[in-house]
């Protein structure tokens, strides 16, 4: 069979898909996954809707097919093939019924759902997605936020004691009282064996940089990044900047206050490059030495690899703590590339997978500059590479 044939067979195998498939071509690799998204569109029984045990928790299969066609499709083809799935998989009314909405348990992945369609719907379904949007970024900050909140003020309150001062920094009242018990009844003095200093200014002590990938498999940890920036920008001694990424680059950190609106702003799906969003990370940052830049993204490069690994070593060798989340979500160890993740701890840039629940306490490690990798393998976190 000339390669010319077994094209054209693949193309008729694409087109009729495994059920009626009578050309005997088996696919695989990039083939197969496409074979796959189209499959679960028009194949039979297919029900991009359906939801493991019934009105339960979303799944993010959806968000996934629709990151799988942007890659495949041109935007004009990507239109159809999401008006399809609206129609076909009874999405238009799941979105639209008000009780059917209330049946469903709000959480994170209907979120990240409900995102990759909004361009797709009409407009009453767009302003019942942004409630839905609004009750879950709620019930997501009513868990995070105090957490968040404590830990981060209490790494940032340490980093303000001057705990060796000069003798015109010592805080003399509170230098005493914290030596009472030094107190030598024969001499009537008290020997300062802790001196106290006044504390530093407060000022911007720590700037927070979330660059986040808005491919369609990351969206659940897309809408937890919006919610953890919200949380970090009413923080007033740091500095918080969000930007996310596919292959152009928003900054959307004037939109932190409003982590709805900031959602909003997102467009999951599309391809990756990574280069472009570090250099414009790195346009940004000011301070290289007191910034923490959070990179969430499975590392699989579209873009310039060569440069954005030439870029990523001179973030970390001007001084920027810089930290690889392959995901931040409860959804388990993701693929990622494993050779950008071996790359980037060569350079010092650990890479793994975060649950939201450890997020506060890593960012609370991050300002007061633990050695990140350690800290993960304390915390039964695998890293790309172990710590030594």
């Amino acid at each position: 069979m000339s390669m010319h044939d077994s094209e054209r067979l693949k193309r008729w195998r694409l087109v009729l898909g495994g059920h009626n498939d009578a050309t005997g071509i088996s696919l695989a690799g990039t083939e197969a996954r496409l074979d796959s998204a189209l499959e679960s569109l028009y194949g039979e029984g297919a029900d991009l809707s359906k939801r493991s045990g019934g009105m339960g928790k979303s799944q993010p299969k959806l968000a996934r097919w629709l990151g799988d066609i942007r890659e495949f499709f041109p935007g004009s083809v990507v239109k159809v093939l999401q008006k399809d799935a609206f129609e076909r998989h009874n999405l238009r009314q799941l979105l639209l019924e008000p009780e059917m909405m209330e049946g469903l348990e709000p959480d994170v992945h209907l979120a990240a759902d409900l995102l990759a369609l909004k361009d797709v719907m009409p407009r009453a379904a767009k302003e019942t997605a942004r409630t839905v949007i609004g009750q879950i970024v709620e019930d997501l900050k009513r868990r995070l936020e105090e957490p968040m909140r404590a830990a981060i003020t209490g790494s940032l309150n340490r980093s303000l004691r001057n705990n060796r001062p000069r003798h015109n920094e010592i805080d003399w009242n509170r230098t005493i009282r914290a030596n009472l018990k030094h107190y030598q009844p024969e001499y009537k003095s008290i020997i300062p064996e802790r001196r106290i200093g006044f504390e530093r200014k407060r000022g911007s002590l720590k700037n927070i940089v979330l660059c986040v990938d808005q491919s369609g498999s990351m969206g659940t940890s897309v809408v937890y990044s919006g919610v953890f920036g919200a949380v970090l920008a009413s923080l007033p001694a740091i500095d918080t900047r969000m930007v996310v990424f596919d292959t152009a680059v928003v900054d959307l950190s004037e939109q932190l206050s409003d982590p709805v609106d900031l959602l909003f702003g997102v467009q999951l799906g599309g391809g990756t490059d990574i280069n472009r969003a570090l250099a414009y990370c790195q346009s940004v940052i000011e301070q290289p030495a007191d910034t923490i830049l959070v990179l969430v993204s499975d590392l699989y490069e579209g873009g310039n690899a060569e440069d954005m690994l030439r870029r990523a070593s001179a973030l970390v060798a001007a001084g920027v703590q810089m930290i690889a989340l392959l995901a931040l979500s409860d959804d388990g160890r993701p693929s990622f590339d494993q050779g950008v993740a071996q790359h980037f701890a060569s350079l010092g840039i650990p890479s793994f997978a975060c649950t939201p629940d450890k997020f506060a306490e890593l960012m609370a490690a991050a300002i007061k500059k633990e050695d990140i990798a350690l800290w993960a393998a304390k915390n039964d976190i695998v890293t790309s590479v172990p710590a030594q």
